[in-house]
């Protein structure tokens, strides 16, 4: 099969398109053949010599790249019960965890059925490939904000990824959301459940709490009331606590039954997918600089 790939060892965009076998399912994995696969920031780190856990001293010294996916079932391996042969499905994919030769910018990917679920008739298999990372990031960091009760909640990067998903789910839940953003975001936000879209953050602005998905850091703290909460989207890169202010962080993980609810909660126009235009596998260099040049809303998304 055909996927992308960087190789570890360059420094710079060393973006390929290689020939690498088929992947086969085993054990409770099932293999999915890609419609759609979106470009996200993750992306970038790789490229850029950042891959966090990969294991560099992989002799091939190449990480496949790719971590949303969306797409048909077309294998199923023992013990697989619940997703049958033929299924749209969307998944959050770690290739690095799986040491996996392909990310999901690939024709064929390998994932855990636990870590997929079905795609709504109502969902495009394109706009299903840009949800799964992002909202299930926004997902599970409001998790850590404790319940809503009406507390003011801001949100920086708000009309972002994350931050898209973010403001939605917590109107949803009962915040009352703020959205730091451009002020040519504020339809969307609007749309999205925000009671208010602000452009530049007021440090005296007293919020219960901040998702800075815009890692604003201590900036976005200075916003926050004392004992309120703050809550990053990069463990370790959190500003210091202060003020009895509780500060926290977490890595995404994937999700079957919760990116179920989020393809549902699409399904109903509560999230709206974001979909910037679709490229080819073989004109993914292309994309990854497109997306590193900014100014867009929405995803890139690679098809096979």
């Amino acid at each position: 099969m055909r996927a992308v790939v960087v190789a570890l060892a360059d420094a710079g965009d060393e973006v390929e398109l290689v020939d690498i076998p088929d992947p086969r399912p085993t054990f409770g994995q099932i293999r999915i053949r890609m419609v759609g696969a979106a470009i996200n920031m993750a992306d970038l780190h790789i490229i850029d010599g950042s891959p966090g856990n990969i294991d560099v001293e992989d002799s091939s010294r190449r990480q496949g790249l790719g971590l949303d996916v969306a797409g048909v079932v077309d294998m199923v391996g023992p013990g697989v019960r619940d997703i049958a042969i033929g299924t749209p499905v969307a998944a959050l994919h770690f290739p690095h965890a799986m040491h996996a030769a392909a990310g999901t910018a690939a024709e064929y990917v390998i994932v855990p059925a636990a870590d997929a679920a079905p795609v709504p008739d109502e969902v495009d298999l394109l706009d299903a490939a840009t949800v799964p990372l992002n909202s299930l990031t926004a997902a599970q960091l409001l998790v850590l904000l404790g319940p809503a009760r009406g507390r003011r909640l801001l949100v920086t990067g708000a009309a972002g990824g994350v931050g898209g998903y973010a403001v939605a789910l917590a109107a949803r839940a009962g915040w009352t959301v703020t959205g730091l953003a451009r002020a040519t975001d504020r339809d969307f936000l609007t749309r999205a459940g925000a009671t208010e879209v602000i452009t530049v953050l007021d440090p005296a602005s007293g919020f219960d709490a901040v998702l800075d998905t815009a890692l604003l850091n201590a900036t976005a703290l200075q916003a926050v009331r004392d004992h309120g909460a703050y809550v990053g989207v990069f463990p370790g890169f959190e500003p210091s606590p202060e003020r009895g202010i509780n500060v926290t962080s977490a890595v995404v993980s994937p999700d079957g039954d919760l990116l179920r609810e989020m393809l549902g909660l699409t399904a109903r126009g509560v999230l709206e997918p974001r979909r910037t235009g679709t490229l080819p596998l073989a004109e993914a260099a292309s994309a990854y600089r497109a997306f590193r040049a900014g100014g867009q809303r929405g995803r890139w998304v690679l098809t096979s």
